[in-house]
């Protein structure tokens, strides 16, 4: 005979009898799911009926994440923002957005282990027109940047290795600066990555993800002013700097047309992370140079603020 009360739920946890709780869990989350299937099926027929329901639960079911809940940021940049704009006319980069080719030289710390010199010819099929050259023991990095301030190059990438392992990128911009030196982690090669796609000489297209604030601006255009602003679009291949809580995620794909709506994506690698640590104005200088921003830890007082 039913009372009409509604039994209280058991939780798993207080049943002392493993082959027992484990069947109380189970059951549970049956029901769950169940009930949550009911619902969606329910949900689906009334909007079925009302689409206006449908465009209303679209535009007010936002995920929360820790993207669309960072703490405010006055160095966030608007779309609309016509001042910073009239500034990245006249920056450092600027020339680059206008059709100058760039003309990258890439070297490493002496004596560099193969790991590290397999990362750098990777990154020489990246960016085109990305030179390497073998680092000797006598020359210091200003004597580096000097050299190829005389030759006219416009960036210079040093990728530096701790326990033969690379470790840190440094990323000069000439012939004036700024630089930007990075953590770099999670390094994968393209013959690592499953089914890979082998890369061809084309410029890709440059795609960069959630640099929001000020800096991010100037980190992003420093990526950009890398790669020629002129993509050979036969070649289908597409970079991305993705900024996901100021850790930089960088993937190179290809895609591939399956049909007239599909559109499929083969990584063609490498894949790495970076994690800017400080950003210098001018050229690179040890030990009297002026930072914009440095890396502290003291900063990170919440998981939800970020800088890029």
């Amino acid at each position: 005979m039913s009372s009409g009360k509604r039994l209280p739920t058991i939780e798993p946890s207080s049943i002392k009898n493993k082959a027992k709780r484990e069947e109380i869990f189970l059951r549970q989350k049956h029901e769950k799911a169940k009930a949550k299937r009911q619902r969606r099926l329910e949900l689906k027929k009334e909007e079925k009926g009302n689409p206006e329901l449908h465009e209303t639960r679209l535009r007010e079911n936002v995920p929360v994440t820790q993207e669309t809940t960072r703490e405010f940021d006055e160095a966030v940049v608007a779309a609309d923002d016509g001042e910073v704009a009239k500034e990245e006319e006249e920056d450092e980069f600027a020339q680059y957005f206008n059709g100058q080719a760039p003309k990258v030289l890439i070297t490493t710390t002496p004596n560099a282990s193969k790991p590290t010199i397999s990362f750098v010819k990777e990154l020489v099929s990246v960016i085109p027109n990305l030179e390497y050259v073998k680092r000797g023991k006598k020359f210091s990095l200003q004597q580096i940047i000097q050299f190829c301030r005389n030759r006219e190059y416009t960036d210079l990438i040093v990728v530096t290795e701790d326990h033969k392992e690379p470790t840190h990128v440094t990323i000069v911009h000439l012939p004036s600066g700024p630089t930007a030196h990075f953590r770099l982690t999670r390094i994968k090669g393209g013959k690592q990555i499953s089914g890979h796609g082998r890369a061809t000489s084309h410029y890709p297209e440059l795609i960069l993800n959630q640099f929001t604030t000020r800096l991010g601006h100037t980190v992003g255009r420093m990526f950009a002013a890398l790669f020629p602003q002129v993509p050979e679009f036969q070649g289908r291949q597409a970079v991305t700097f993705h900024n996901q809580r100021d850790f930089i995620f960088f993937r190179r794909h290809r895609y591939v047309f399956r049909s007239g709506k599909r559109v499929d994506l083969q990584e063609i690698g490498p894949r790495f992370t970076l994690r800017l640590r400080w950003l210098q104005k001018g050229l690179y200088d040890p030990t009297s140079g002026e930072y914009e921003w440095m890396y502290k830890a003291d900063l990170e007082t919440s998981r939800r603020r970020v800088f890029l």
